[in-house]
């Protein structure tokens, strides 16, 4: 009976070992492929790393001569008209109680103030559009729901609108107007439905089925059920990741800028085609502080929303964090058990 015991111990290591061993190979075949088609594709595009490296040091000159100091004279209208540049045009734009910040939004002239403005509006706006559409397509794509099959012809048309970059559907909307701020709003939207409905169908998958009966048990309809025994547990979950999309909307926001949908994108490319790369710097300041901003605001709203899976820190206690050597490199007191 030992003997057949042992004998059973051993065919189960070498089992292991043999899984092992071939996860190990398998690893390195993906890794060898990774690398293969690393290679292959520098060549593919022509990218040469030598020639890369060999001009980093004309780049590095060319934006510490070029981009700084950056130029904020472009702030405010009154630090336009006034000629304040550099970085002095900042605290002059806070004069007179802050009605210099004011005229500048209310002006047709274009500022890095009324810039970020527009840029923040532009993803707020495309998210609030997106979400009522994005709850519906995303519910009706659970399988929860809708029933298998039915329910792959909403999460197919999420995926076909998912497959669109926002890019490419600005320019889908010409026929309703120009690349500008309607049609940036519009393509934020629609970009937005497909990424946020994805995001709805997935946490329907993972909700608990005792909440849903119970409410099935009582006689209710299959709108109540969907309302109070699915989106009532879901219903942080999806707040939160709506605030996560208007991060990224605001992203996306600056490079439609770029192509003539305003704000700080195209700021920013007018001033670089001018040569005017000091206000160029100037606008890529605005945008770390934007995106850096509503970042920060959306983590620390999703922190209070999802206590088990974000630590709320304040901006000191973050950046504090980044010098944490213990955190990097994984040691240190663990969380606190009771």
């Amino acid at each position: 009976m030992s003997s057949s015991s042992d004998s059973a111990i051993r065919d189960q290591f070498r089992a292991l070992e043999r899984l092992r061993r071939l996860k190990y190979l398998l690893w390195a075949v993906l890794l060898t492929a990774v690398l293969g088609v690393t290679y292959w594709g520098l060549g593919f595009i022509g990218f040469q790393p030598n020639v890369v490296a060999g001009r980093l040091p004309a780049m590095y000159e060319f934006i510490a001569t070029g981009f700084f100091p950056p130029d904020f004279q472009n702030f405010t209208i009154y630090t336009k008209d006034q000629g304040i540049t550099g970085l002095q045009a900042i605290p002059a734009s806070f004069g007179e109680g802050g009605a210099r910040i004011v005229e500048s939004f209310q002006s047709p002239r274009q500022t890095l103030v009324k810039a970020s403005l527009v840029t923040l509006l532009l993803g707020f706006m495309g998210t609030v559009f997106a979400f009522p559409f994005a709850l519906i397509l995303g519910v009706l794509g659970s399988e929860r729901v809708t029933p298998f099959p039915f329910n792959f012809i909403f999460r197919g048309t999420l995926s076909g609108i998912r497959a669109i970059p926002a890019i490419v559907w600005i320019f889908l909307y010409i026929p309703v107007g120009p690349p500008g701020q309607v049609t940036a709003v519009l393509a934020i939207a629609t970009d937005s439905i497909g990424n946020l409905g994805r995001l709805f169908t997935d946490d329907l998958e993972e909700i608990e089925e005792g909440p849903i009966e119970a409410i099935r048990s009582t006689g209710a309809s299959g709108t109540q059920t969907v309302s109070f025994g699915m989106l009532s547990q879901v219903s942080r979950s999806f707040i939160a990741w709506t605030l996560y999309i208007l991060e990224i909307n605001t992203r996306i926001a600056i490079s439609l800028g770029v192509v003539g949908a305003g704000g700080l994108g195209l700021m920013i490319r007018n001033s670089q085609d001018l040569f005017e790369f000091q206000q160029t710097a100037a606008g890529l300041v605005m945008v770390f502080i934007v995106v850096l901003g509503i970042e920060l605001i959306s983590s620390r709203i999703r922190a209070r929303l999802r206590p088990g899976e974000h630590e709320g820190k304040g901006l000191i206690e973050a950046i504090r964090g980044l010098f944490d050597a213990k955190k990097w490199l994984g040691i240190g007191d663990g969380p606190k058990r009771d």
